[in-house]
């Protein structure tokens, strides 16, 4: 048996790298970069360009990227629609704020608001999900004069400290005070919960613990529920069905506001709808997005409604990059690109694939415990026994190590690090998909044997 797997052709040649050995940058991060900043892989690759769905280390060989820069690239590297638009905002003017009329952060606003449903009609424009998070928040305590707020254990809303104090994933949490008035409520796990995917009720008796945590660990009034609509560093969690709707019917009855976070499963991942939240049959008060907005720039927004929105208006709140020109025409130009390629019908069709393939691989490999996601995605859980469930963190890690090797980069998750995260750039291809699925199961098959 050979050990290596053929990617797809694809007629493109990387320039040539000429720039520090990756031992070289190795040796500058350790010294002067933050300790606290990790690699993937015990051995770290150098990744020097990208192309589409596909990222080039400095020898300039080719790996299929199946993490999109962890969900933040969307349309593909270095989109050519994308770059241009970039490069021309970039010679024209790179930063003016939004105290001066500019058309970029405008026309961007009036764009993206167009993909919203209901009333959620008024942009913000901020840099990261983790400041999102924290606008969203702020909002949602002035517009209710309410303060508790309510999250999901195994949750990730970013790392800044208002927005660490809504993350109940503890690989992310620093030992410091900063969840004063933040509740966490059950993961609504169909795999690993209270509630299981036999139970047809499972959706409305996990809302039920959210109603309970508003009865007993607060005032009996709250500010807001925020969550993922598919947990992204939690393993590609998926909500049951109905889940949300009773939720946000508890939420609203306390006075609170919804919240719903975008970041990972936004702008048509999902493949059946642009939003997450919109699988659930929800318009939530409030929605959160990054990552993917901008295909890579710093760019991230909190989407709210005329009303909500008037709330910050009695105070300054200023952001200085929010809204620059040159982020706001690279997010116009993805919103331009996902509709002219019909990215989120390719999430659908290579998502399905992708799902059908798992599912043939699990009959062969017993590691495979559980396979879950919507769209492009996705999450295969690693289990060492299906009956007892229990994590097979180690083996992920092998598993991991060894699709980098055969030309896969992929991400792990899950609060024991024991789910496989595949979530490639949207314009993956089915001969990719069928690569993606080749690697696993060499991989899967080499760790099993090991």
């Amino acid at each position: 048996m050979t050990n290596q797997v053929s990617l797809p052709p694809f007629a493109y040649t990387p320039k040539p790298y000429s720039g520090p050995s990756p031992a070289e940058v190795l040796a500058m991060r350790k010294e002067h970069l933050s300790p606290a900043i990790y690699h993937f892989y015990k051995n770290p690759i150098m990744i020097v360009e990208g192309k589409g769905q596909y990222l080039f280390d400095e020898t300039g060989r080719r790996y299929l990227d199946g993490i999109g820069g962890i969900v933040t690239v969307s349309v593909g590297h270095c989109h050519p629609e994308v770059t241009a638009a970039a490069n021309a905002q970039n010679e024209t003017i790179v930063h003016t704020t939004t105290l001066y009329l500019n058309p970029q952060v405008a026309l961007f606003a009036k764009e993206l608001a167009a993909k919203m449903p209901g009333d959620l009609k008024v942009c913000y424009f901020v840099n990261s999900g983790s400041e999102a998070s924290d606008l969203a928040i702020t909002m949602a305590r002035a517009a209710t004069g309410n303060y508790d707020v309510i999250a999901l254990r195994n949750a990730y809303h970013g790392g800044s400290p208002g927005a660490m104090a809504l993350t109940s994933h503890h690989t992310w949490k620093f030992n410091v005070p900063h969840s004063f008035g933040v509740q966490h409520a059950l993961m609504p796990d169909l795999y690993r919960g209270i509630y299981g995917a036999d139970d047809a009720n499972a959706g409305s008796k996990y809302a039920a613990d959210v109603k309970s945590l508003i009865q007993y660990g607060t005032s009996g009034q709250v500010a807001a529920f925020i969550a993922e609509t598919i947990q992204g560093v939690g393993g590609a969690v998926v909500m049951p069905e109905n889940y949300l709707r009773h939720t946000y019917e508890h939420v609203r009855a306390a006075g609170g506001l919804c919240i719903a976070d975008e970041v990972q499963s936004g702008f048509g991942r999902t493949g059946t709808h642009f939003w997450g939240f919109e699988t659930q049959g929800v318009i939530p008060d409030i929605v959160t997005m990054a990552k993917g907005i901008g295909n890579g720039c710093p760019l991230a927004a909190v989407v709210t409604t005329p009303a909500i929105a008037k709330s910050i208006a009695n105070r300054i709140h200023f952001n200085t990059f929010g809204g620059n020109p040159v982020s706001c025409a690279q997010g116009r130009a993805v919103l331009r690109v996902i509709e002219k390629e019909k990215l989120q019908a390719n999430s659908l069709k290579i998502g399905a694939q992708l799902k059908a393939g798992f599912a043939a691989l699990a009959k062969k490999h017993k590691l495979i415990g559980d396979i879950r996601g919507l769209g492009l995605m996705l999450g295969v859980e690693l289990v060492k026994d299906r009956t007892t469930k229990e994590p097979a963190s180690a083996e992920c890690l092998a598993v991991f190590e060894k699709c980098r090797e055969l030309g896969l980069l992929i991400g792990k998750g899950g609060l024991a690090g024991n789910t496989l995260r595949i979530k490639p750039p949207m314009c993956i291809t089915s001969a990719d998909a069928e690569f993606l699925l080749a690697v696993l199961d060499r991989a899967l098959e080499s760790v099993a044997s090991s």
